[in-house]
């Protein structure tokens, strides 16, 4: 296949400064080099390309959006475009920067002691050091306040029990950021526990049919002793595991446009190779009319993550806008790569092409960090004043 060009039909990229467009060029050869070649055969074989971590450090991917400690200090639309190649590649491949930068680089940066901001993001930022997040637990998910685990004080100690679903990179992470309720608070903590810390197990999750390339894990947490250091001690509750959520929402928000980018421009190319009835299959109007509205969808979707990176970068943005953006977006994407394997017919279903991986992938991205549906109500309280969901 033609190395990948980038979908543009209402010239965005005119908005973006020369900066922004140098990120995205150098990101986009990244994977066109690196990942596309080798990415099938990693979820085929359900194994995570290790051997990327250090080259995305050395590009300074990695908590690309945060200031100081190694960290590029890039602004948010360029932080979005790097999301946007990334996920080019394959979902994972995003999921993992995003979980390493969004949620437990930007919860340090943001919310931790100074020996906890040195002693981390140097070592995240170069990919020397992995990080997980964990807040999902196996009865909820959409309701994080009904969390389980504990957080109990025992003189300078705290004890954690409780576990944790869906955990990215947790198997491979030497930190672990683990939100628990600390009753005698009235409240919920943050806190950074290290791979082989006495009671602490990462059971990886097996049989997964999307995110194949990703690594899923559980937390299981057994009278795990945490000195009071380990807490991140200017975390605001709840509310702290929100504004870390929000971060990777934005992230997915523009990632998903560069995976429906992937499907379009495979569904392009292979129409107007494929042959039926003596003619190019692009040449038919039903194809047309796939493509056309294909186009549509992603330019309406560049557009709003350009918007929202612009409100972002200017102090301006609200969450509920994050939430319009990541319902519509992973749609989206959703859509045009159902759209793309259709197009592609029995081929569609072949690792030789990107689609079926991206399709599937994108099932898992429409549910986390906040299912459609629940971004729907947020909009809906947004809208009318009332709470659907309480």
């Amino acid at each position: 296949m033609a190395s990948f060009k980038g979908v543009d039909f209402y010239n965005v990229s005119d908005l973006f400064s020369e900066e922004e467009l140098m990120i995205r060029d150098t990101v986009r050869e990244f994977v066109e080099k690196e990942v596309v070649p080798i990415i099938d055969a990693h979820a085929q074989a359900q194994t995570f390309p290790m051997g990327l971590i250090p080259k995305i450090g050395e590009l300074g991917l990695f908590g690309a959006h945060l200031q100081g400690y190694g960290c590029a200090g890039l602004n948010n639309v360029a932080y979005g475009l790097i999301m946007q190649e990334l996920e080019r590649g394959d979902s994972g491949l995003r999921s993992f920067c995003s979980v390493q930068g969004g949620l437990v680089m930007y919860p340090i940066h943001t919310f931790g002691s100074d020996e906890q901001k040195e002693r981390w993001l140097p070592k995240m930022t170069a990919g020397e050091a992995i990080g997980a997040f964990g807040l999902t637990e196996p009865d909820f998910g959409s309701n994080p306040a009904g969390m389980l685990t504990k957080a109990v004080r025992d003189r300078d100690d705290y004890i954690l029990n409780g576990t944790k679903m869906w955990i990215t990179n947790a198997s491979i992470a030497d930190v672990t950021l683990v939100w628990a309720r600390i009753d005698e608070e009235n409240s919920y903590g943050g806190f950074l526990v290290e791979k082989g810390t006495k009671g602490f197990s990462t059971p990886q999750m097996k049989g997964k049919w999307s995110l194949r390339a990703s690594i899923t894990s559980e937390l299981v947490l057994e009278d795990v002793r945490l000195p009071a250091g380990a807490r991140l001690p200017k975390t605001p509750g709840l509310r702290g595991a929100f504004m870390c959520l929000n971060q990777a929402r934005y992230g997915i928000a523009w990632g998903a446009v560069g995976a429906a980018m992937s499907c379009y421009e495979t569904a392009v190319n292979y129409a107007k190779s494929r042959i039926q009835f003596d003619r190019p299959i692009a040449s038919f109007q039903l194809v047309q009319r796939k493509l056309a509205h294909m186009l549509i969808e992603i330019t309406k979707a560049q557009l709003v993550c350009w918007r929202l990176g612009r409100l972002k970068d200017e102090g301006k943005l609200r969450h509920q806008q994050i939430s319009l953006a990541k319902m519509n977006n992973v749609q989206m994407a959703l859509d045009i790569a159902r759209n793309a394997r259709d197009l592609l017919g029995a081929n569609g279903i072949l690792d030789e092409y990107p689609v079926m991986r991206h399709m599937c992938n994108l099932e898992s991205v429409n549910t986390y960090e906040g299912t459609y549906d629940m971004h729907t109500l947020i909009l809906g309280q947004d809208i009318t004043g009332i709470p659907a969901f309480t």
